[in-house]
């Protein structure tokens, strides 16, 4: 498995993640108080502001169930290659990295015993190289 194909789920889980803050935005901007009531008549090209932010919800919805799907197919592959992998340490590293999606720091925080982000960085790419050819 190549950097690209292990980076697919870190990528869908981010967009995972920002969809769903927009939809949690969109929710709040459509609840109450969302429309103005004056009790004036309103002109020509009145649009139901709640209206269309409903069907954006809906579109929304359903872009996150497709992104949820293919988060899970993803992960299934994720697991069983990280899974096949032999040594504890890189083992860890690619879970925390790849499953768990934390950034390099984060991953080199958890793992301890003086690491830093490039050494866990390292540790990655070099068994990925070597792994590659085969």
């Amino acid at each position: 498995m190549t950097l690209r194909e292990l980076s697919i789920y870190y990528k869908l889980h981010e967009q995972l993640e920002r969809n769903r803050e927009m939809l949690s935005s969109l929710s709040a901007a459509a609840g109450p108080g969302a429309q103005v009531i004056t009790g004036m008549p309103h002109a020509p090209g009145v649009s139901d502001k709640v209206g269309d932010l409903a069907a954006e919800i809906w579109d929304l919805q359903d872009r996150i169930n497709y992104l949820e799907s293919q988060c899970d197919e993803e992960k299934k592959k994720l697991e069983k290659y990280i899974g096949a992998i032999k040594d504890d340490q890189t083992r860890m590293i690619f879970r925390l990295r790849f499953i768990h999606c934390m950034t390099w720091l984060q991953v080199a925080e958890a793992i301890g015993g003086r690491n830093t982000a490039t050494n866990v960085k390292l540790i990655c790419y070099r068994y990925l190289k070597k792994i590659e050819p085969l």
